[in-house]
């Protein structure tokens, strides 16, 4: 089924490789599982489909497969609620001076193919270059940013037009070139409109959402 536009939301852990070399795995364990229960709920809380976890990387979409007039606006403040959870918690319990999680998060709108693959275990699956330029915001995004590129701030504004939001300038990005991209502003302020903005979006139209079953 083909989805358009869509917003697909990755995040990683700052220095995870550094961690799984200095903690014991299972101490590394328990802390995802600490921190993914948090994201699950509140992906869940938003409205949003979760695609799947790879080691440190967590990845959901808004608009698939449930079509939803403000895919971007729900993205933006879940990834401003993940953000919040992950500097809430520590790396490790039993030792607090390790501090707490750091993350990068990167966001991008754009059409994606959703199907089941596979008879073994078979997986929902996103495909296409909306997923790879998502990535690429993540992989490019600075330590505790939330990044977006140009297509989602556009979307971001038009659900909600009070966002706040501050250009990055020119990034050079893997496969793109030099685009420029966005940062989501964590202030309070910002992630109450955000929350207020919830009942505006309900007014748009979401078959401005274009979905084909292949």
């Amino acid at each position: 089924e083909e989805y358009d536009p869509v917003t697909i939301f990755f995040s990683q852990i700052v220095g995870f490789a550094n961690l799984t070399a200095s903690l014991p795995q299972a101490k590394v364990f328990k802390m995802l599982v600490r921190l993914y229960s948090q994201f699950d709920t509140l992906s869940q809380a938003a409205d949003l489909f979760k695609v799947d976890t790879i080691g440190d990387a967590y990845m959901c979409v808004g608009g698939v497969p449930k079509l939803q007039g403000d895919h971007t606006r729900r993205v933006a403040l879940f990834s401003l609620d993940a953000m919040r959870a992950a500097n809430a918690t520590l790396i490790d319990e039993e030792d607090p001076s390790l501090g707490f999680i750091n993350l990068r998060v990167g966001f991008h709108s754009g059409p994606v193919v959703a199907s089941v693959v596979g008879e073994l275990n078979p997986r929902y699956c996103l495909m296409g270059d909306t997923v790879v330029h998502a990535s690429r915001m993540e992989s490019n995004s600075l330590v505790n940013q939330i990044s977006m590129s140009s297509q989602a701030h556009t979307f971001l504004l038009e659900q909600v037009a009070d966002a706040i939001t501050q250009t990055r300038g020119i990034v050079s990005i893997k496969g793109k070139g030099d685009v420029e991209c966005f940062s989501l502003d964590q202030s309070e302020k910002n992630y109450k409109i955000m929350q207020i903005s919830k009942g505006a979006v309900s007014r748009l139209n979401i078959f401005q959402q274009r979905h084909i079953s292949l």
